[in-house]
């Protein structure tokens, strides 16, 4: 039947309704203002359908959708042809009343159906529908409860897309099952691991200004200091991570015989990271960036690329080799100061191998390299930087990763899109051992944050994360998952500072917010 003509009359519908009664066919009625129609819909009302012989679905009229001045979104008369076009609907009305009680009366359907959130509704005008439909004789059926969305959380997505988000979440957590306690359980093995952490110290300035106007002897922005915060950055912000987790962070790195380096194992140390430095630095390399209100206007790096020389690789090389005993996971952070060369991934790699279960890399940088780290089980780049280090700005990311891991024998890798999420490639078991070609398995995972405050930092909460994940058991998806989540505590806040169990933990137990906002009924 043509859509068109499945839109009926009142007394049109009447009538077939009585055709349907003599002939014993079941009725089932369904009603809403199905302003978008949508995946959740459809669900719903093939459920509907499957549970008699007729669908009738009535709309709101436009007058009476009180959802706001701006809604419906869709007229009456194009809403009642989108659900006509459905195969499962076999007749549209357009209801001219406040609820569906006169028409209920009128019509007398044999199956009522609505969403599963009515099921303990005291909305009285549900209430008033329940009764009529009862009181003839009929029955009211809830869905399941699996519908996936509603057209007004659609309509607010419009403005922001954490409806959305949630959703792909829900379902990344029930595909793969991080359910909260199996969550919890990896969560709980953080306790006590050992991590090795190799790469650049970096000392993060923060210097908060008042714009005071344009400098009178040069078009200038002219700045007048507040006050300054200084936080710990680069490999040491990893091991303070690990820290605040829970875990057994041992930080190796470069610094200098100074008082500065020392205030850096200081406050390391304070907060429970091992720190055993090569003195092979002039000083310790920082970071100014000078922000008015939250926005940083410029960006000042104090210290140079001081590569290890030959004597100090190997000296480097033996302290990692000493710390990787009883390691649960070792995380190369290069910054591409010098700390990490070459020739120390040489001295290192193939012992570390035997040694520890988990090796994870990143880099930040053109001094850097990824392509330096063969054979680790994890790579946690940006795209861009991904793209800089493979001089491929035009490839699709499957392919652009394809040759990440080809070139690198990485396992897995996770490639962050800022604010977009992040992207997950690993390769299917049962290629491992072959040399041809094979498709990376892929999964998105939408960014947790609702707001970006500050981006500084937030690869680092994620290879902390990911990487203490993997070594507790969790697979990449928990990894990028739990990542994610510290990634999003991070970039809330201005600069530098660690993710907490706790701060881990609340997210993982909220209440299924998808359920509230996503999986809602008609």
């Amino acid at each position: 039947m043509a859509p068109k003509r499945k839109i009926l009359a009142l007394e049109r519908l009447l009538e077939m309704r009585e055709q349907a009664r003599a002939q014993g066919r079941t009725l089932v009625h369904c009603h809403g203002c199905f302003d978008i129609v949508h995946p959740g819909h459809i669900h719903h009302l093939e459920y509907a359908r499957s549970l008699g012989d007729l669908l009738v679905v009535t709309v709101s009229a436009d007058s009476q959708v009180n959802k706001g001045i701006d809604r419906p979104l869709i007229p009456d008369d194009l809403r009642a042809m989108s659900l006509a076009a459905l195969e499962c609907v076999d007749w549209v009305f357009v209801n001219p009343h406040p609820t569906a009680v006169e028409l209920l009366t009128q019509l007398q359907p044999d199956v009522y159906v609505k969403g599963r959130e009515y099921e303990t509704s005291s909305d009285p005008r549900f209430l008033a529908e329940r009764e009529v439909v009862t009181g003839n004789g009929g029955r009211v059926v809830f869905s399941s409860g699996d519908i996936v969305f509603s057209s007004t959380a659609l309509i607010r997505s419009l403005e922001s897309s954490d409806v959305f988000n949630e959703e792909k979440l829900y379902r990344l957590r029930e595909r793969y099952g991080l359910s909260v306690s199996n969550l919890h359980q990896t969560v709980a093995k953080f306790r006590g691991q050992k991590v090795v952490v190799i790469g650049d110290s970096i000392t993060d300035r923060y210097h908060f200004c008042d714009a005071t106007g344009i400098a009178g002897e040069a078009p200038m922005m002219s700045l007048r200091l507040l006050q300054s915060c200084e936080y710990d950055g680069g490999a040491g912000v990893i091991a303070l991570h690990l820290a605040g987790l829970d875990a057994r962070p041992v930080l190796l790195t470069c610094l200098a015989d100074d008082e500065s380096s020392r205030q850096v194992e200081m406050r390391l140390a304070a907060a429970g990271v091992e720190v055993d430095a090569v003195r092979s630095r002039k000083s310790v390399v920082t970071k100014h960036r000078y922000l008015v209100d939250q926005s940083k206007v410029m960006k000042l790096d104090e210290g140079s690329v001081s590569p290890l020389d030959s004597t100090h690789e190997e000296i480097l090389a033996e302290k990692i080799l000493a710390a990787a005993h009883g390691a649960a996971a070792v995380i190369f952070a290069d910054f591409g100061y010098g700390t990490i060369t070459a020739g120390l991934l040489q001295r290192v790699m193939k012992p570390l191998r035997k040694m520890v279960n988990v090796i994870t890399a990143d880099v930040s940088g053109r001094q850097s390299s990824l392509l330096y780290f063969k054979g680790v089980d994890l790579l946690c780049p940006t795209e861009r930087e991904m793209r800089e280090t493979l001089h491929d700005f035009s490839s699709g990311l499957g392919a652009v990763v394809a040759q990440l891991l080809s070139q690198t024998k990485a396992k897995q890798a996770i490639i962050t899109l800022g604010k977009q999420g992040l992207v997950t490639f690993d390769v299917p078991p049962d290629a491992l051992s072959t040399e041809k070609r094979v498709r990376l398995r892929s999964e998105y995972v939408p960014a947790i944050a609702t707001h970006a405050v500050d981006p500084l930092g937030c690869g680092d909460a994620l290879l902390a994360t990911a990487s203490l994940t993997l070594a507790s058991g969790g697979n990449l998806h928990a990894a990028a998952y739990l990542g994610a989540i510290a990634a999003a505590f991070e970039v809330q806040q201005v600069g530098n500072k660690p993710i907490t169990t706790a701060q881990l933990l609340a997210r993982v137990n909220q209440p299924d917010y998808v359920q509230a906002a996503t999986r809602l009924a008609v």
